[in-house]
Order: structure tokens, then C-alpha cells, then sequence
């Protein structure tokens, strides 16, 4: 289920670095967004971040399709991604792209996140899996899979300071994709996000704080906030939390950098305390012949 991008082997934990997220409004012009993007990602930099990531769909955020697709490119063309690779390379950080809408196909996107090194390479791509395709209260209704692409493989890769499980914001309500990222070894997940505000008032906190808690893992959520260009409301709320759940530094709902100190030595304390990742095991699910019941059990496999 897991795919890696690199073929490195695990580092070894080093000492704490400053993680920056990007929180955005991106609109209908790639142009715009990137200026927005750039501006941010050096103010990040300046602060001290090693580690910059921007939310989802930070080239655009567009619902219509002739809208998406005249302004979207295929990843070789990507005027976003090769920028940011060169700043990547200027600035000396690792510049995390939440996600690009790239185009894989006349009638496909994919929704794409990349991780870029100090050098400006790419050393992981990842295409969301989980497409958000629901009938919310009040009228509002979203079908990614009507322009998008569903990934087919979980990613996770090396940074200098652990190993980070790469996401994008519906993939947070699937906890089984973070536990195999855990058990792959991911330390820090990635879930840059463009949460409705609707959703997001209701789950966003207790969800993050959950996969935090739920893998002994730093979460880093870059996310889009605000009313954008195209009439949708997203909630914003940029978040770190650290592997007890608690929460490092937040955003509001305007563009901005938020900022925390990551010490991934807090990570081994956690799974210390809270071993849950040794002590999962696997169920079968049965369903009892003796009557009258009609509830499924469970037994432990042997």
C-alpha cells in the first residue's frame, strides 16, 4: 500500500527545526496565487524555516471545469512548480506544494502534491487518493472525480529531521491511510488541505489532533482560507500539532505564515508513553449463526 519515492534508507532524527505553513486564498489565476505563494514562502524563510509548506490547490482554486482546464498545465509545463523549485534552490528549504491541479490527460487532472529539496529537486510526488465527492447541508455538493484522478499509492519520504507521510486534506478522514504511513515509518504527516468552512467548523480540529494522537506523529496542515475568487468558503486554520495532540500553532482565516519550533524528540516520548502502534492487530469479522441475534462479532485471530 505504501510507495516511496526515494530509496534511502530511514535518518536518524536530528534536532529541532522551525516548520512554516502557507495559508492561502488562491483564485482562478496561477499568476496571482504563485506572487501570493512566493511572497509567503520568503517570509516563512526569513523567519527561520527549514520546512515550508502551502495548502491545497495553491496554483488554483477553480470549481468550473472550462475554468480549471484552461488555466492548468501538465507538470512539465507547470509555470508553479518550476518556480517554486527555483526558490527552493535560492532560499536553501524544503518546500512543500500541498497540491497542484495538474493536467494528466484532456479530460483528467491530478490533484498532486510535491516535495522539494534544497536543491530544487523533487524527491516526492503524491496524488490524492481519496476524492471528495459529497452532498453537504444548505446546497453545497462537490464531485472531485468529476475532473480529478484518484492516486493509487500512499507516499512517504526522507527529510533531515524524520520520515513524513505525504497527504492532502479528504485523505484525513481515512485513519488507515496514517497508520500504514506510521508503520512505513513516517514521524511527521503531511495534510495540506482546502477544508470547506462548513466542514471544517465542525471537524477539523478533533480530526488533526486524532491522526496526531493516533500515530505518536507531528501533523503540519497548510490550509486555504476564506472567500475565494470562485464563491467557495474554506475554513482556514493552519495547524501544527505535536504527537500528544496538542495544538503548536494555529492560523485564522486570512492568508499568512504560522510558525512552530518542531523537536522531533517529542516524537519517541509519545510512542513511549502510548505504545498503540505495537499493539495493533487484526481482526475477523464474523457474523454468529445462532439465532435470534443479528450482530456482527469480532474474534481475534488466533
Amino acid at each position: 500500500m505504501t510507495g516511496k519515492e526515494t530509496a534511502t534508507k530511514p535518518r536518524t532524527a536530528s534536532s529541532a527545526f522551525r516548520v512554516g505553513l502557507i495559508q492561502m486564498r488562491s483564485g482562478l489565476d496561477p499568476r496571482a496565487n504563485l506572487e501570493s505563494a512566493r511572497t509567503l514562502i520568503g517570509d516563512a524563510a526569513k523567519a527561520g524555516a527549514a520546512y515550508v509548506q502551502t495548502p491545497e490547490m495553491t496554483n488554483i482554486l477553480a470549481n468550473k471545469r472550462e475554468q480549471l482546464f484552461a488555466n492548468i498545465q501538465a507538470e512539465e509545463n507547470d509555470p508553479t512548480l518550476a518556480n517554486l523549485r527555483q526558490l527552493a534552490r535560492e532560499l536553501s528549504i524544503f518546500i512543500h506544494i500541498g497540491s497542484l491541479a495538474i493536467k494528466v490527460s484532456p479530460e483528467k487532472a491530478a490533484n498532486r502534491a510535491f516535495l522539494i529539496d534544497r536543491r530544487g529537486d523533487i524527491v516526492a510526488r503524491y496524488d490524492k487518493i481519496h476524492m471528495f465527492d459529497v452532498d453537504l447541508a444548505g446546497g453545497e455538493s462537490y464531485r472531485e472525480s468529476n475532473n480529478y484522478r484518484s492516486g493509487e499509492l500512499a507516499v512517504v519520504t526522507d527529510l533531515p529531521w524524520g520520515r513524513i507521510g505525504v497527504t492532502i486534506c479528504y485523505d484525513l478522514r481515512f485513519p488507515a491511510l496514517y497508520s500504514a504511513l506510521a508503520e512505513a515509518g513516517a514521524t511527521f504527516l503531511a495534510i495540506p488541505s482546502a477544508f470547506t468552512r462548513q466542514t471544517g467548523e465542525a471537524h477539523w480540529h478533533v480530526l488533526m489532533r486524532a491522526r496526531a494522537v493516533e500515530n505518536g506523529s507531528f501533523v503540519f496542515a497548510a490550509a486555504q482560507g476564506g472567500k475565494h475568487e470562485n464563491g467557495r468558503e474554506t475554513y482556514g486554520h493552519s495547524l501544527i500539532v505535536d504527537p500528544w495532540g496538542r495544538i503548536l500553532a494555529e492560523g485564522g482565516a486570512e492568508p499568512g505564515v504560522v510558525m512552530a519550533e518542531v523537536d522531533p524528540a517529542e516524537i519517541a516520548a509519545a510512542r513511549a508513553r502510548i505504545p498503540s502502534l505495537q499493539h495493533g492487530r487484526r481482526f475477523e469479522l464474523i457474523e454468529p449463526m445462532a439465532e435470534p441475534t443479528h450482530l456482527h462479532a469480532v474474534r481475534e485471530p488466533l
